[in-house]
């Protein structure tokens, strides 16, 4: 049985004033092909299918279109959660006409998914939080244990979680139970979730730039010690690049995002993953990389030809630009920068050698000429540094427009 993974669409999101929604279309576009060409019988989407909890209607008509195509027409089933970004009502609302499309969608955690028999495959069990799927033609199912994303006031709603419980212990306790009850060694066991999670006293893996962190009751952090040792393959979602919590034998990944959505994600690569899974077996898994959408640059120079010229040969890619020189950048060099490329979203201008700021504040000179007055504040503000002659130009325009 194949089984593909991905996670973190953020579908509508933007990077600064510019949006990704095309890009999106073509990645979406090539994990659709994937999903083909690999033959994949079932996907798993963990969460943060979008970007905000009210998404535009261009993004949420790529959804559903991109959910359809990979149901290959109703032969595969998709399985989708809510992450911290995602509105779970909104994820539900759609779910009779989904589902009877193959499309699974989970808003809330221990949600109860009703039964469903369609022409490929139809759910044979289901309880809140769990889902048994027959496919056809293997003559063995496919158990999934499924959490949503949960807030603290959806955890104890859902959960029934006692004012000083640990998250972790109601997570072990509650995927324990079902793992005990239907994940015996006659199928394949899955969890699918949306959490932050890494391996109890290892190094601590960031939050993406812009990521809502996920702070959940009493608990920052769930271990992968919770999982139960049924599951052969957990399929997490949050952290946009890959890692493997887990081991190889009991793989726990994060498959990443599907753009690089923040210049701390600048070179990475991005992949979905192609679980291969048979009953009471170790799973094999591979990343394969997408290629679609435009990489992300942090460049720094010293050199504004240099920069020019690393601009022109590096037109498709969205940029982060430092420029360290010895005074402010002029007008007409920002021009030339702007002029040359038209995915620049930071500029940022760095001074060569500047002091340390001070936190002390001179007395004011009011005897001073205005000119005098705006220099000593300019430098205050700074660094110590001088302003240019294009900003005292401005300055003295601006003055003798008000004196007429």
């Amino acid at each position: 049985m194949k089984i593909l993974h991905t996670a973190d669409w953020h579908l509508g999101k933007r990077l600064d004033r510019f949006s990704r929604l095309e890009e999106q279309v073509e990645v979406l576009g090539e994990i659709v092909k994937i999903a083909d060409e690999n033959a994949v019988d079932l996907v798993l989407i963990a969460g943060d299918l979008f970007d905000s909890f009210n998404p535009s209607i261009e993004a949420t008509e790529l959804f559903y279109k991109t959910l359809k195509q990979l149901t290959n027409n109703g032969k595969r089933p998709v399985i989708a959660i809510a992450g911290n970004h995602d509105a779970p009502d909104r994820i539900d609302a759609p779910y009779p006409l989904a589902y009877e499309c193959g499309i699974i969608l989970i808003g809330h955690p221990n949600a109860l998914i009703p039964p469903l028999k369609l022409e490929n495959f139809h759910i044979s069990k289901t309880d809140e939080g769990f889902i048994e799927i027959q496919l056809n033609p293997y003559d063995y199912p496919v158990r999934i244990l499924h959490t949503a994303y949960a807030n603290e006031v959806r955890l104890k709603t859902y959960f029934g979680e006692e004012k000083d419980a640990l998250l972790n212990h109601t997570l072990k306790q509650k995927w324990t139970h079902l793992a005990h009850t239907y994940c015996d060694e006659k199928g394949v066991n899955l969890l699918l979730t949306h959490l932050y999670m890494n391996r109890r006293n290892s190094e601590i893996i960031e939050e993406p730039d812009g990521e809502k962190p996920l702070k959940i009751g009493n608990a920052e952090m769930i271990y992968t010690d919770c999982i139960p040792p049924q599951i052969q393959y957990t399929a997490l979602g949050h952290l946009h690049g890959f890692h493997n919590m887990g081991t190889a034998e009991q793989p726990i990944v994060y498959s990443s995002s599907i753009l690089a959505y923040s210049f701390s994600e600048a070179g990475q690569k991005k992949c979905v993953t192609i679980v291969d899974a048979k009953p009471h077996q170790p799973v094999d898994f591979q990343k394969i990389e997408l290629t679609k959408g435009k990489p992300l640059a942090r460049k720094s120079f010293n050199d504004i030809d240099q920069a020019i010229h690393w601009l022109s040969m590096n037109k498709n890619k969205l940029v982060e630009l430092t420029i360290e020189s010895e005074t402010f950048l002029s007008s007409e060099d920002r021009k030339r920068i702007f002029e040359i490329h038209n995915g620049i979203v930071h500029l940022i201008p760095k001074i060569k050698n500047r002091p340390a700021e001070t936190t002390g504040y001179k007395e004011i000179e009011l005897s001073k000429a205005p000119e005098e007055l705006f220099v000593d504040f300019f430098k205050m503000k700074k660094g110590n540094q001088a302003p240019n002659e294009e900003i005292m130009a401005l300055l003295k325009e601006i003055i003798h427009a008000d004196e007429s």
